[in-house]
């Protein structure tokens, strides 16, 4: 009988989350017809490539794409305008390290998430995936990097179900299971040595290494994420160099977890793609990031961050390392890794929230917007396609009602949000 009350409750779940998702679902993803035509009047169009704001201009968008921008453009009679004349206008933001399908939920996982893996299986996660993609999407958030932690492949389906038009919700770049040394990121037991998978994927051997890329890519795996360091053996610089090229010679990018001093060292002369957190890292291992060309994605920890995942002094300390990795130049991309239910907020709102650490380094709003798009789209291989408002580029498009320009903080205050041409959110 208890287990016949857990599938109901379950489904129940299920359920809920479905009711909320689909119809806004529907309103983005209309009937199929003529490609739709937008123009959109930009009162402000913020260029954050360039650094650089241009005001009255108009978009002109045809379908998934935009057609034509500038302050003179004949609109179609076809056109429907949508007037953004009071507004800042500019690219959806990226968030390259979050995991979608999975909140951790304080009351009962304390801040475990390894209780989480535990209670929360695998279609709960996906439909869970779904929640979190639409509020993404609300905030603003056209394009994601979910870097694992998703189950037995449960990012690759949401990744499928968002393509197919199934759901709402950012483009996705996912990890699938994330590779590490023995254990992952858990402490098990003997006689339980199953309960990290399929949430993790143990490599040891330069085999078990090749083997689980393969697999990854076979699932669907877009990006590959390794653990480096959260057990008392760590990988080698040689090992990380081994698992980059074999990743790129199959086409995909490497992300390395590095939480401590030792792991970061290693990452960084392997030449990783990206170092995801690194709050340990000394000048020097920042300045060999900078020579290699490592992206730090350094999910900067706001204060109520830090305190929800049960760390509340690590926020001075990725304030700190933010500091120095801006002084000295490193290349940065905007992550947050906000995976805690937080009582009144979304996950879409939490990832905003983050560009508060942002500002309190003392990073330029222009150079955090960058992290935010451009840089952001060229550490997920989409800059040919996402992360600017020119022609030929996907529509992708928000607006907030200050320039973020002047006061990153506005782009927690989306006001409008188009993805791949269709309309999602407009106030």
């Amino acid at each position: 009988m208890r287990v016949r009350l857990l599938s109901f409750s379950l489904l129940a779940q299920c359920f809920v989350l479905l009711v909320a998702i689909v119809p806004q679902a529907a309103a983005q993803y209309p009937q199929a017809g003529p490609p739709r035509v937008y123009a959109i009047k930009a009162g402000k169009l913020v260029d954050p490539e360039k650094g650089e704001t241009a005001a009255n201009q108009i978009i002109l968008v045809r379908g998934t794409k935009i057609e034509a921008v500038g302050p003179n453009l004949v609109i179609p009679a076809e056109a429907k305008i949508i007037d953004l004349s009071k507004s800042s206008v500019l690219p959806g933001l990226f968030d390259a390290h979050t995991h979608l399908c999975m909140t951790l939920k304080k009351e009962r996982d304390g801040t475990d998430y390894f209780i989480t893996t535990l209670m929360d299986p695998t279609p709960y996660r996906a439909l869970e995936g779904a929640a979190n993609a639409r509020d993404m999407l609300a905030a603003g958030f056209t394009t994601v990097r979910d870097v694992g932690n998703a189950g037995n492949y449960a990012d690759t389906a949401l990744r499928e179900a968002i393509e197919r038009g199934l759901l709402p919700g950012p483009t996705m770049i996912n990890a699938g299971r994330i590779i590490a040394p023995y254990g992952g990121q858990f402490h098990l037991q003997p006689e339980k040595r199953d309960l990290a998978t399929p949430e993790y994927a143990f490599a040891d051997t330069r085999d078990e290494m090749i083997k689980a890329i393969r697999e990854n890519i076979h699932y669907g795996a877009r990006v590959i994420k390794i653990v480096v360091d959260d057990q008392k053996y760590i990988y080698s610089a040689d090992d990380i160099r081994f698992m980059v090229e074999e990743a790129h010679r199959d086409g995909l990018k490497l992300a390395a977890h590095c939480w401590t001093e030792a792991g970061a060292h290693n990452a960084a002369e392997a030449g990783v793609d990206s170092i995801e957190h690194g709050q340990m890292m000394t000048n020097e291992d920042l300045q060999l990031a900078k020579k290699n060309h490592v992206v730090l994605v350094g999910t900067d920890f706001t204060e109520i961050a830090a305190r929800e995942q049960g760390m509340p002094d690590l926020h001075a300390v990725f304030v700190d390392r933010l500091k120095r990795a801006y002084k000295i130049g490193v290349t940065m991309a905007f992550g947050t890794d906000a995976f805690v239910y937080v009582p009144g907020e979304t996950r879409g709102t939490q990832a905003a929230e983050y560009v508060d650490s942002w500002a309190e380094a003392g990073v330029p709003a222009k150079d955090t917007l960058r992290a935010m798009t451009t840089n952001a789209a060229r550490l997920l291989g989409v800059d040919g396609q996402r992360g600017a408002i020119k022609p030929g580029m996907a529509a992708d498009i928000i607006a907030t009602p200050e320039n973020p320009m002047d006061d990153i903080h506005a782009v927690r205050h989306v006001s409008f949000v188009m993805k791949d041409g269709s309309v999602f959110r407009s106030e």
